[in-house]
């Protein structure tokens, strides 16, 4: 099918959830005209809801995913879903398998090792046949990591890399709830079974692997480079496995003994070591507690819920800065910024969910078909649309 033999151009599926209805806001504010936009959930009050609150008159879609017929009908009525719905794991399967088989590009908001890898397995071959791009991570997770590799790398002259870093130099935002709850479900999974646990702690996690591999690659962040102190990003590890699919989707190029890593730069002397111990431990500690069952069900009562999240004002206070380091085995090392105004999970996600399916929409994307990452299925263009919406995206050589 061409986009023309559908009834939309996009769905989004969960409009009306928290992360859901940034999304929805963006499409609306600056989506062309003409784009065949509908929205989908369980509930078709609360999309109406979103209709007036926007001032839209979109089509609405009532669909539970738990309900694979009335999957199938909405995959094949769109040339894109984009997904908010989560826990993927329990929510996601059926809706990437779903388009995967209709020909129908996905996008989605995963951070979930476990899905993503599953996804590949059961969806790869069949996207590739149907012509569906599959990508998962088009938010906060992963599309910064994802894009300041693939542009720096550009920009070292597409050589090997033997080494790449990204700092996180400034965060401001809330936890999302549904953030909280996939984290909940992969640690679920991962205590009563065994691979799923060496799957989340593999970077080579969601590719067959390269052939030749340095011992202890990546390393964990925890020290002081260069006088300053760091610790370990908390979503760098997954992370990682999606800059080294693209890594593996591009035939290697980026290297196969590339070590990539995530930091949190805490800064100097007693307090930076300070605030990077506890950042460690804290770290650390979430995840274990959510894998013991006392202290995951005293966290369950504390933590936010899913569909939850911050005060709108702190959400309009929110932004973030990031630097990825990339050191080719020729030539200048590489600095790429990304960095924008909002609040990393909520309004920046939901412009980059938003610009990630207008991208596959309706860009002059490579010929490319599979379970995707960002880089590989949109790079630059989906890097130009969201300078257009005041993220800087541009890597030079490093001082």
């Amino acid at each position: 099918m061409t986009p023309d033999d559908r009834d939309h151009d996009i769905v989004l599926l969960g409009a009306s959830g928290f992360v859901g209805r940034y999304t929805a806001k963006h499409l609306a504010r600056s989506a062309p005209d003409g784009v065949r936009i509908a929205i989908a959930g369980r509930s078709l009050e609360r999309l109406e809801k979103v209709n007036r609150e926007l001032g839209v008159d979109w089509p609405t879609i009532e669909v539970d995913t738990a309900d694979e017929a009335a999957v199938e009908r909405v995959a094949a009525s769109a040339a894109v879903i984009a997904t908010t719905v989560g826990p993927y794991l329990r929510y996601g399967t059926e809706v990437a398998a779903a388009c995967a088989r209709a020909g129908t590009s996905y996008a989605d908001l995963s951070g979930e090792s476990i899905f993503v890898a599953r996804s590949i397995e059961r969806n790869h071959a069949v996207a590739e046949s149907t012509g569906a791009k599959i990508v998962h991570s088009c938010g906060f997770d992963s599309i910064p990591s994802d894009l300041g590799v693939g542009l720096s790398h550009a920009a070292a002259g597409g050589v090997p890399i033997v080494a790449a870093t990204l700092t996180v130099r400034s965060l401001r935002g809330g936890i999302s709830g549904g953030t909280i709850d996939s984290l909940r479900q992969q640690m679920k999974e991962a205590k009563t079974d065994a691979s799923a646990r060496r799957l989340i702690a593999n970077p080579y996690a969601l590719t067959p692997g390269p052939t030749v591999r340095l011992p202890g690659s990546g390393g964990n962040g925890w020290g002081k480079v260069r006088g300053a102190w760091q610790a370990p990003f908390v979503m760098g590890a997954y992370n990682q496995q999606i800059v080294q699919r693209s890594n593996y989707l591009a035939g290697w190029s980026y290297g196969q003994l590339m070590r990539y890593r995530e930091v949190v730069a805490t800064g100097r002397g007693v307090a930076g070591f300070a605030r990077a111990g506890a950042l460690a431990v804290g770290t650390a500690g979430l995840v274990g507690a959510m894998s013991f069952t006392p202290t995951a069900a005293v966290l369950d009562r504390v933590l936010p819920s899913p569909g939850s999240g911050p005060s709108a004002e702190a959400i309009a206070h929110g932004r973030f800065a990031l630097d990825v380091d990339v050191y080719p085995v020729t030539g200048q090392a590489v600095r790429a910024r990304v960095a924008a105004p909002y609040d990393p999970g909520y309004g920046g996600t939901g412009v980059m969910l938003a610009e990630s399916a207008l991208s596959l929409a309706l860009d002059d994307l490579p010929d490319r078909a599979g379970v995707l990452t960002p880089m590989v299925a949109m790079g630059e263009h989906l890097a130009g649309r969201l300078r257009a919406h005041g993220f800087t995206l541009e890597a030079a050589p490093l001082p």
